[in-house]
């Protein structure tokens, strides 16, 4: 099927990807993942390389097709904030990234298949940064890289060990809700309150 072409192809292209830059530049350049007919933008990442924390979301919404800077409309200015409470900064000692490069119509969720299309990417993108920690963001990036069927509600009480084949070894991960549930759901803030002082500990 057309699907398994594409997800071959951008297996073919991670594989052989040494950098990141080597590695955005076949993102940039990939029509395999229809999403990208629609968008202004590959939203590729955003913050330092060099970083131990490493943060996945969704996907791009309409300000950071726009810009190409994922997490840069209003959820991720509450990203920003409530990361900066437990010392973390994107400019400083995070890099950030989503698990689909390209906004979905109407910011629905990204299909399995997009997932799928976009998943050797993702893992090489790990691989290449290198993280201490993953911090899954929201209960796409959450269920789609840690392969669980339970929601984010009950995967941020853990931590796991995310493996994938560019690895050499497991990188502790934990998730936390997305800022825009938490826009919608003041109420869920000071869970995620806990959520974040639990990460602190971790670092």
């Amino acid at each position: 099927s057309g699907m398994n072409s594409a997800e071959l192809q951008a297996r073919q292209l991670a594989d052989k990807a040494t950098t990141l830059a080597e590695l955005r530049e076949y993102v940039e350049n990939f029509e395999g993942c229809e999403l990208k007919q629609f968008a202004n933008n590959t939203v590729f990442a955003d913050g330092n390389p060099n970083a131990k924390i490493l943060l996945i979301g969704e996907a791009p919404g309409s300000t950071e097709d726009e810009q190409g800077i994922p997490f840069c409309g209003e959820s991720g200015k509450l990203l920003d904030n409530m990361l900066s409470t437990i010392g973390i900064w994107r400019k400083q000692n995070a890099y950030i990234t989503n698990t689909v490069f390209w906004r979905p119509p109407a910011n629905r969720r990204p299909t399995n298949e997009e997932i799928n299309i976009c998943k050797p990417f993702v893992e090489r993108h790990i691989a290449l940064i290198k993280p201490k920690i993953i911090i899954l963001v929201g209960n796409t990036a959450a269920t789609s890289l840690l392969g669980k069927n339970e929601g984010i509600t009950q995967i941020r009480l853990n931590n796991y060990s995310y493996i994938n084949q560019y690895l050499s070894k497991p990188v502790v991960t934990t998730a936390l809700f997305h800022p825009a549930y938490l826009l919608r759901q003041p109420m869920q803030k000071k869970t995620t309150w806990f959520d974040l002082l639990k990460i602190k500990k971790m670092l």
